[in-house]
């Protein structure tokens, strides 16, 4: 669940891609899911439906951004990486 109460799911594409594409991230699936559940910093992403939500002090560097898109009600996360600034 998202800070909104909508559910954001973490399916095992989504985690593929983030293990393939980002294995510097190094945390387990249900930190990823933490992050959009109880985000330091949110905001309106690049996209129409897609919402980006960081979380400080979780991964190997000083954020995880988690990228959720949004269809109706309900979130898939597609892909979460370390950042080491926020944007």
């Amino acid at each position: 669940m998202d800070p909104d109460r909508r559910p954001v799911a973490l399916d095992w594409p989504g985690w593929n891609h983030i293990q393939q594409k980002h294995p510097d991230l190094g945390v387990p699936p249900q930190a990823v899911l933490r992050v959009v559940g109880e985000p330091d910093e949110r905001m309106a992403g690049r996209q129409r439906g897609e919402e980006w939500f960081y979380r400080r002090g979780t991964g190997p560097s000083t954020w995880i951004k988690v990228v959720v898109h949004y269809e109706g009600n309900r979130g898939l996360i597609v892909t979460a990486f370390p950042r080491r600034s926020f944007p």
